[in-house]
């Protein structure tokens, strides 16, 4: 009786959903992939437990494989706010702070150099005044560039799906010159993300991706999404594709910063832009944030207020705009505020807790405009605008979470 008492505790009820029956997404979307302009692509709509699934064209045009929820594809930046989310789990727990310096943890950090000016191959630098802080990584504040040297995209075997460890990352970007004094600016840096990741696993004693494994990715039954697709998953992925004005896309073997062999010996996990994902499970990372910490499964991965404080509004100073741990985040939080990221190929997903609602939208773009963009803000206006309460959405399954 005792042990069942305390499993109960655990329990969390996990919202019923609901087919919306509406297609304002694929209407507004056929008539791209019928010219041949957009191959592919899937959207969701969800608010508070009605959901629209448009999955449109194809994952592979040539074999004329349709786009699936389950098909793999390269999310990139959006790797960012699962590094979020293991930081914020660590500052939940007491093991550390926001504001720690991050020589802490990484004692190569302890002196920093920032470059002030380069001419003719010669650098005029000064030591940094400013404490790096982990806050400062995850929220690109930090002063460090896009990607270390290790991870030049023009090299072959570098950039995400190649590179190097992450403490190797870290001590690279340690050695080399900050843009800024830490704090005082922005620049967009997977750099700062790997070094945070760099952070979790000295505070874990386990690989980062490990940690993301056990700790968020098995918890949400998320069991697509890794930085090793297997062959099999590959054979399935969606394809990227170039814009073309006035003409069919053209497929596009790789990208330079995501080269091929995508699951050998050469890849390391980047938790700046590294992992593989399905739209099924992406939706149940990105609800896990809508629902404060809570999967669709029911399990808590989160408190309420650990993702309303840190992950789902800004933690940078508020003249430096809104970002928070590796989430575009607003500034001020309010009843419109929305959360979330985007990816280099196209995906994004951005969730509002407060009205729990929810936007993903899947493609693998390999450049050239979006001129669909516009038609599906408008379809999902529609969506959004609809009401769905007759529909009896508000009830609650059994389903049951362990953690």
């Amino acid at each position: 009786m005792i042990l069942l008492a305390a499993s109960l505790c655990f329990m969390l009820p996990a919202q019923a959903q609901k087919d919306s029956k509406t297609t304002f997404a694929k209407d507004a979307l056929q008539p791209y992939v019928d010219n041949g302009q957009l191959p592919g692509a899937i959207s969701v709509f969800y608010k508070d437990g009605v959901q629209e699934t448009c999955c449109v064209g194809y994952a592979d045009v040539s074999q004329k494989r349709r786009i699936k929820m389950d098909n793999v594809f390269m999310q990139c930046s959006q790797t960012k706010g699962f590094c979020g989310v293991t930081i914020a789990k660590l500052v939940e727990e007491g093991r550390i702070s926001l504001d720690d310096p991050v020589s802490k943890y990484l004692p190569e950090f302890a002196e920093l150099w920032v470059l002030d000016e380069e001419k003719d191959g010669v650098r005029k630098m000064h030591k940094a005044k400013n404490v790096l802080t982990i806050r400062m990584v995850l929220n690109h504040t930090g002063g460090f560039p896009f990607e270390i040297s290790a991870k030049r995209s023009d090299v072959r075997g570098g950039g995400w799906s190649g590179g190097a460890p992450l403490r190797q990352t870290a001590s690279i970007a340690a050695a080399s010159a900050l843009l800024f004094e830490p704090g005082t600016r922005e620049a967009y840096s997977n750099t700062g993300i790997d070094i945070g990741a760099a952070v979790v696993e000295v505070v874990t004693g386990m690989k980062w991706e490990q940690y993301l494994k056990k700790e968020v990715l098995d918890p949400l039954g998320m069991k697509s999404s890794w930085f090793w697709p297997t062959d099999r998953q590959l054979k399935k992925k969606i394809e990227l594709y170039e814009f073309r004005e006035n003409a069919p896309a053209v497929w596009r073997e790789e990208m330079g910063w995501q080269q091929r062999p995508y699951n050998d010996a050469h890849v390391f996990a980047s938790a700046g832009a590294g992992l593989w994902t399905t739209a099924a499970d992406q939706l149940k990372f990105y609800k896990m944030l809508m629902n404060l910490g809570v999967g669709e499964n029911g399990v808590r991965i989160l408190k309420e207020e650990t993702v309303k404080s840190i992950l789902a509004r800004s933690t940078r100073p508020a003249n430096l705009g809104g970002y928070s741990l590796g989430l575009s985040a607003p500034i001020e939080d309010s009843e419109d505020a929305w959360f979330g990221h985007g990816g280099a190929w196209g995906t994004n997903c951005s969730v509002n807790w407060h009205k729990k609602e929810l936007r993903l939208w899947v493609i693998q773009s390999a450049g050239g405009p979006q001129p669909w963009g516009p038609a599906v803000d408008e379809a999902a206006k529609k969506f959004f605008a609809t009401d769905f309460t007759a529909s009896g959405v508000g009830e609650y399954t059994g389903r049951i979470g362990s953690k």
